[in-house]
């Protein structure tokens, strides 16, 4: 079974650091890429960085470009979003996604096929 877990959540103050970790479990194929989302109360779920799997590479978006890196480790399954200078506005439920195939936009959660259960990440001001 394919399952995807979220974890390294917490509250920060603005301008703190937080690195979340998403274990990948179950495969029995290589997905295409693998990305985090967010999803605010009242907003809709948007694309924060993907990692593609063949070549490494990566996709940001506008909002948290400089301040957010995601990497994998492919030892240990693992998918890592390295998050600085966190605002208030990036307070959200974060959510793990791979995606099987090839998706023509990638920050957009549609095509996603497998996600983890989320975890929260709250920066005060």
């Amino acid at each position: 079974q394919v399952q995807l877990v979220e974890s390294g959540g917490g509250s920060v103050q603005t301008g703190g650091s937080l690195r979340l970790s998403c274990a990948a479990s179950g495969y029995t194929y290589s997905s295409y890429s693998m990305g985090w989302f967010r999803q605010a109360p009242g907003k809709e779920r948007e694309g924060v960085a993907i990692f593609y799997t063949l070549g490494g590479g990566t996709t940001y978006a506008d909002s948290v470009k400089g301040r957010f890196t995601v990497s994998r480790d492919n030892t240990k399954n693992t998918l890592y979003l390295q998050m600085n200078s966190l605002q208030p506005e990036d307070t959200a439920m974060y959510y793990c996604a791979s995606a099987r195939w090839w998706v023509s936009d990638p920050l957009s959660h549609h095509g996603y096929n497998v996600w983890g259960q989320g975890t929260q990440v709250t920066v005060s001001s």
